[in-house]
């Protein structure tokens, strides 16, 4: 083949002849892109009427399924001053292990001996309790006496006036017989006096009727007085018997008084002895409140106080403690207008922070590095963020979630929907339609729910 530099002129007219200039000029080739435009064309059309499993991304972070396994404060519940650390940070404790010693920082439970001290009282209090107690009792035996004696001055009293009341029956009928005595005196002197005049009788046997007259009179007079004065000596009587009944009730009423008096002090002193004992129970439960301990089995974190003698308050964070994960969970935010799509039940797809993972969004069976979730709530409120919060739970059906994950990592969470054609997911996207989802469990599509 002849090269450039050695041919003619004649020889150029034919550029056949040379290889750089047929490399050049392509005028007589025939062109391949219209088999490469058919080729992505046919290409685009398969592509078109693949599976897409329509979804919805979120970001979360890694918590833990129930709360009480999600990181806590360790607080206290009364003020005091750092006395000694027993553990530092990063030490892993069980339940129960003592976190933190405090000392004393009011006044008024300096007193090392305070427990010792309520303890005198109380018994102090408890024989006060005892003395009121034995004096009731002593007044309840002053009573039982006082009515005792009562009953007895009574039954002297009406047994005197019994007496008195048959003396003056007595009287009385010696009245009534001096008085019958007395009109048989008046006829015999009225008698005697006509007789005298006429001479049928001597003036001293007229004297001598009178005087008999004369003491008729003088023994109704005696015994009109002793009648009355027995019904005076009555009437005091049942004066005496009614002060007396007076006297006995005041002084048992005095008794009953000083009874009650003693039962009042007693149950008084009672509800003392309860206040020292509670707040002996208070001062035992403080004593124990010295020693902040774990309420559960974790990790020591976030130490708040550090040097000793330092003063914190009451409900003051001391420091936090994560307890060892046993139900992982991720907690998801989702967009308001993307919550309708979420229920309880939905199966969710996470990529972990820190660990690698290979992304389809399409197509999630084909991904790598991925963990699979079942949204466990959905909470109606929505959060401080403008967004709603749903807990996802590990899919126990799939691999499990990796050991090393920790609270508070981050994870991206796809939410998967229902699986649809390219060709529709591209349609809908550009017509900006919501998205197609089952709902979980049921297999019925959001779109036939929405037409019942």
């Amino acid at each position: 083949m002849k090269t450039f530099l050695n041919s003619t002129l004649e020889d150029l007219k034919d550029k056949n002849n040379y290889e750089s200039i047929g490399n050049i000029y392509l005028i007589n080739r025939k062109s391949k892109l219209k088999y490469w435009f058919y080729g992505l064309l046919i290409f685009s059309v398969v592509v078109a009427f693949l599976p897409w499993t329509q979804n919805i991304r979120a970001k979360g972070y890694v918590t833990t399924l129930r709360q009480e396994d999600r990181p806590q404060e360790i607080t206290t519940v009364i003020p005091g001053r750092v006395v000694k650390w027993h553990v530092k940070e990063g030490d892993f404790v069980a339940e129960g292990d003592t976190i933190l010693q405090l000392g004393e920082v009011k006044v008024e439970y300096f007193d090392p001996i305070l427990l010792q001290r309520t303890r005198q009282q109380i018994e102090a209090k408890k024989q006060s309790i005892d003395a009121y107690e034995g004096k009731a009792s002593t007044a309840d035996l002053q009573i039982e006496a006082l009515k005792s004696s009562r009953r007895l001055k009574l039954l002297s009293l009406d047994n005197k006036i019994n007496q008195q009341r048959l003396k003056i029956s007595s009287d009385s009928a010696d009245l009534a017989a001096a008085n019958n005595a007395l009109l048989a005196y008046s006829r015999q002197i009225e008698a005697a006096q006509t007789m005298l005049v006429n001479g049928a009788i001597s003036l001293t046997e007229f004297e001598k009727r009178r005087v008999n007259f004369q003491d008729g009179k003088a023994k109704v007079t005696t015994y009109s007085n002793k009648l009355n004065q027995n019904r005076q000596e009555l009437l005091n009587l049942e004066i005496e018997k009614n002060g007396a009944v007076q006297e006995y009730a005041d002084k048992i009423a005095k008794a009953e008084g000083d009874k009650f008096s003693s039962i009042s002090a007693s149950t008084s002193t009672e509800a003392d002895v309860y206040k020292l004992e509670n707040q002996l129970a208070n001062y035992d439960a403080r004593q124990q409140l010295y020693f902040v301990t774990a309420a559960q089995s974790g990790q020591i974190t976030k130490a708040r106080k550090a040097g000793i003698g330092e003063m914190i308050k009451e409900g003051e964070m001391i420091a936090e403690i994560v307890p060892q994960m046993s139900g992982k969970a991720v907690e998801l935010f989702i967009e308001p207008m993307d919550l309708p799509l979420v229920s309880a039940g939905q199966k969710v797809r996470f990529v972990f922070d820190g660990f690698p993972a290979i992304i389809f969004s399409g197509w999630p069976n084909g991904s790598f590095g991925t963990f699979g979730g079942v949204v466990s709530a959905v909470e109606t409120s929505v959060s401080q963020n403008g967004k709603f919060r749903i807990l996802v739970a590990e899919d126990t059906s799939e691999d499990k979630w990796p050991e090393r994950l920790r609270i508070g990592g981050g994870a991206n969470g796809i939410a998967l929907l229902k699986d649809v054609p390219i060709y529709y997911e591209l349609w809908r996207n550009i017509n900006g339609f919501p998205p197609e989802y089952y709902l979980a469990g049921t297999g019925i599509s959001s779109s036939k729910e929405k037409k019942k």
